[in-house]
């Protein structure tokens, strides 16, 4: 199993958008992302997203940790 990486909320936006995902809109400190056939998925826009929430963002993707790492 790969290493998950610390990022940020950026990073993992950006990385999503490469997938397809788009923005629908932002609630605070939240980004709601949406894509024409995944599931809709909430980025948090933290300095630091911990490493559950990363691997559950991940998971809900449907990617795997070296997919989204080659993402980045």
């Amino acid at each position: 199993m790969t290493k998950l990486p610390v990022v940020s909320g950026k990073d993992v936006l950006k990385a999503l958008i490469k997938l397809g995902y788009y923005v629908r809109d932002q609630r605070g400190s939240h980004v709601h992302l949406r894509h024409p056939y995944r599931r809709p998925l909430t980025i948090p826009l933290h300095d630091t997203i911990a490493k559950g929430t990363l691997r559950a963002i991940i998971r809900e993707a449907e990617l795997t940790v070296d997919e989204f790492i080659k993402l980045l």
